[in-house]
């Protein structure tokens, strides 16, 4: 199957409330199977239901609760339980149309966190959806910003076999644990301007890689809306480091996403 496929991104974002046909006409000219929506919170639910009907074969949904949660524009807070079961009723009803749970994961970044409890609160979140997505047999869509160790032995912990983590943002040592146990890393396009995440990409296989964009943020260009067009820049950096083609890397990261969103497979099937 030729073409890309945005393992995760917020195309919702109201980022691209006015121009979101052409954002999609776009990612289509670029290469794009596939876009695999992820939400926040239960807010967004809907939106990106409808989203996935108006653009059906193309966009695929992704529902869950994200680690840090925006009560308002000046307050953001670890996740609670109670964040889950709010948005569990619109889970359930959305199942069957869901190809991973996410956005999921741990945030330990300081400023969200001012507690010990902060943490176990989010390791209890995460838990719980990790519960829900072995129950419904799907994925998990994973954030793990400075929590990357923590966040894979969590998984492991939970019996999680089937995960991307996303933009993850640990050490390469840190990473390979996830690689034995079987997890995928999806790179974005701010990957040319990450020393960090340039070490990630020498480090992991390539049968552990998949692409995203995390469109509207972690562009090529800082502080510039980033597109899921922008999906070859990833594949190109990735290309050069590991001295494979562009052909390559497209095909192993679309049969590795395939692999992980089995609902994807199907609905893209000729």
């Amino acid at each position: 199957m030729t073409g890309f496929v945005d393992c995760h991104c917020h195309i919702s974002a109201g980022d691209f409330d006015s121009d979101i046909d052409d954002v999609i006409r776009e990612s289509r000219k670029a290469g794009l199977l596939a876009l695999v929506c992820v939400a926040e919170h239960a807010g967004e639910f809907d939106r990106i239901i409808a989203l996935s009907q108006r653009f059906p074969g193309f966009i695929f949904p992704c529902l869950g609760v994200h680690p840090v949660q925006q009560d308002s524009p000046e307050r953001q807070r670890s996740a609670h339980l109670q964040d889950v079961a709010v948005a569990l009723p619109a889970i359930e009803r959305y199942k069957d149309q869901l190809v991973a749970v996410g956005e999921v994961g741990l945030d330990f970044t300081p400023r969200y966190i001012t507690s010990e409890s902060d943490k176990e609160s989010q390791r209890q979140v995460l838990i719980r959806q990790a519960e829900i997505a072995k129950t419904l047999e799907l994925p998990l869509n994973v954030h793990s910003r400075s929590a990357g160790r923590p966040t894979i032995q969590l998984l492991k912990e939970q019996g999680v076999e089937k995960v991307l983590l996303h933009a993850f943002d640990g050490k390469p040592s840190v990473a390979m644990e996830g690689v034995k146990a079987g997890y995928y890393f999806s790179i974005p396009p701010s990957i040319i301007r990450s020393e960090q995440k340039k070490k990630l990409v020498k480090q992991l296989p390539l049968e552990n890689m998949c692409l995203e964009t995390d469109s509207p943020a972690l562009g090529p260009e800082k502080q510039v809306r980033n597109e899921p067009k922008n999906i070859h820049v990833s594949a190109e950096y990735i290309s050069q480091v590991k001295g494979v083609s562009l052909e390559e890397v497209m095909e192993v990261t679309t049969r590795n996403a395939l692999r992980l969103f089995p609902k994807l497979k199907l609905a893209l099937r000729p």
